[in-house]
């Protein structure tokens, strides 16, 4: 595979803290970029792409948190600790976080180091909180649900750690899509391009036969800097309307 170099995004403050294919029946932002630079042009056009005939396009990749699934941290988890918003954010440690999620350290190791002072913390207290803030955004899953049933391939393309297996557990996403592209997992996080590469190099696809969905701009800005269509999420009705001018299958018909 003969590849172009390519710069590499620096990435964004997290913005939290932290398969199988059955089907269920479920229970209940647009600002597209599409600027592709000349050097990750030639990158992609010089990957070894497979025959892509049988394959049902567009491949569709998901952010995760506040585009599929609440994010818990920014009104529990500071109620776990039983503070503000603000003094959350001044008395936890920079990095320690992004660490994690990139799988650098472990989750005791985040527990060490979480606060600045060192102080101690219940570890699986927290990890409780969380859980029990994971739901589905509103109309998320019964979108999830009809893509599902049009046979649309889908996988999560998310800054998280190892504890994205507490929403697996949860809400059961694979129910929909693989957990294929976690920071964890490829020690990347987004906007970093050689992530968005990694994912075109892994999944054989043409970029333009992806689409992005992410709520944060810049991961979107990312993503079409590669060629990849890029979605900003804001609600999920916006999301169907894009998805639907973007040729993607959402026939109503199809929702139960």
């Amino acid at each position: 595979m003969k590849m172009v170099s390519m710069s590499v995004g620096m990435p964004s403050i997290s913005k939290c803290f932290l398969f199988n294919t059955g089907l269920r029946t479920p229970t209940t932002r647009y600002s597209v970029n599409c600027t592709l630079k000349l050097s990750l042009s030639a990158s992609v056009t010089n990957m070894a792409l497979p025959n892509t005939t049988n394959r049902k396009l567009p491949i569709l990749l998901f952010d995760i948190m506040d585009t599929l699934v609440r994010d818990p941290f920014y009104e529990d988890v500071p109620a776990f600790f039983g503070m503000s918003f603000k003094e959350l954010i001044d008395c936890k440690h920079p990095t320690a976080w992004l660490e994690f999620e990139k799988g650098s350290i472990d989750e005791m190791e985040l527990a060490r180091i979480f606060f600045k002072d060192g102080r101690d913390f219940d570890l699986e207290g927290l990890k409780t909180c969380m859980r029990n803030g994971y739901s589905y955004i509103d109309g998320i899953e019964q979108l999830l649900f009809t893509l599902k049933q049009n046979n649309f391939e889908m996988h999560a393309f998310t800054n998280y750690p190892t504890w994205y297996q507490l929403i697996e557990d949860k809400l059961k996403l694979s129910t929909y899509l693989s957990w294929t592209f976690c920071s964890c997992t490829h020690g990347k996080r987004k906007p970093d391009t050689e992530f968005y590469m990694e994912a075109l190099r892994h999944l054989k696809v043409d970029p333009a036969s992806c689409i992005f969905v992410d709520d944060r701009k810049r991961n979107v800005e990312a993503a079409t800097e590669v060629g990849i269509r890029g979605v900003q999420f804001k609600n999920v009705n916006l999301l169907r309307e894009e998805l639907s001018l973007m040729g993607v299958d959402i026939s109503i018909g199809q929702d139960r």
